[in-house]
């Protein structure tokens, strides 16, 4: 699998769309974000996901499926 610009990841119902950024995780692999910066995760190049505290009081979920978000074309 490659490693793309963006990704939906899905929590159950809701979803929320994130954006590569120019950090790595301590995996090695780039670490993406939402628009508020809030929602951060490290996903792999197998779209393995391993979310990450951006503040206090965060529980890291654990269940999050990757989905890559195809760019736009026009």
């Amino acid at each position: 699998m490659r490693v793309h610009d963006a990704y939906e990841l899905v929590f159950g119902q809701d979803a929320v769309v994130v954006h590569r950024t120019e950090r790595t995780g301590s995996g090695g692999h780039p670490i993406y974000a939402d628009d508020t910066g809030i929602v951060l995760a490290e996903i792999s190049d197998r779209g393995e996901v391993r979310m990450l505290r951006s503040g206090g009081y965060q529980d890291p979920v654990f269940r999050v499926q990757a989905r890559p978000v195809q760019p736009h074309t026009r």
